[in-house]
């Protein structure tokens, strides 16, 4: 709770993964990938419940023994084409009302619970509706353009940045999927974190922004986690 507001963090964790199989229980230094956004959400000062939404049992499991509870996912829920959204609210449908939503996506285990309460705070600071976590952008998209058939490249740079140093252009920022909050009642209305007015960016660093989503992720972050494990 925080400012007489409840917070109901949701971990959605299905069983199944086309590009990395079974990502969400990998090993990553010592304990299963999910863990570390559960241990976040449980850490957190102002988090009053976690759940998470699965579909597999082992997941169920593993979340009951860290403390969190958990909420059997219908398959339909655990397809290729089910949304995120369709997960959250079967969680909010099937559990006892909270003022706010934290979607905590397990595949960003760099995330900590000090990041969750600064996007908490930061909800409160803003007067906002909802936040989003973002970190700055690896590459600027000024740099990047499409391609014809041919590969051609004539027009493939405005003019304005062709002679411009990286380290000059304008930052730009990417979702990085790490941290999502939205007052209930406005997710259910709106069907999505992304409201239209009074939504705010949690801006975050670049390494604690990893996002697994395929094996290259994985090893990438087997090698910041384990360093600082």
């Amino acid at each position: 709770m925080y400012k007489n507001k409840t917070f109901l963090a949701i971990v959605p964790a299905r069983g199944g993964s086309k590009r990395l199989p079974r990502k969400n229980t990998l090993d990553l230094c010592g304990k299963p990938l999910m863990t570390y956004t559960i241990e976040a959400g449980l850490k957190s000062k102002y988090v009053d419940v976690v759940v998470v939404s699965s579909d597999n049992e082992d997941i169920l499991r593993i979340s009951q023994k860290l403390g969190a509870k958990t909420i059997k996912r219908p398959h339909v829920l655990a397809s290729d084409t089910a949304t995120t959204y369709d997960t959250v609210k079967h969680v909010i449908e099937n559990i006892e009302k909270y003022d706010y939503i934290v979607l905590l996506q397990p595949t960003s285990p760099l995330r900590n619970e000090k990041h969750i309460d600064e996007a908490i705070e930061l909800l409160e600071e803003k007067k906002a509706d909802a936040i989003i976590s973002v970190c700055e952008m690896e590459h600027s998209p000024l740099w990047s353009n499409t391609l014809p058939k041919d590969g051609n490249m004539g027009g493939f740079l405005s003019n304005k940045i062709v002679n411009k140093r990286s380290q000059d252009l304008e930052k730009y920022y990417r979702l990085n999927g790490a941290i999502y909050i939205c007052g209930t009642d406005r997710l259910l209305e709106n069907k999505s974190f992304f409201l239209k007015n009074n939504i705010f960016a949690y801006k975050m660093d670049r390494k604690s922004s990893i996002d697994i989503d395929e094996e290259i992720d994985f090893k990438f972050a087997r090698l910041l986690v384990c360093q600082y494990d």
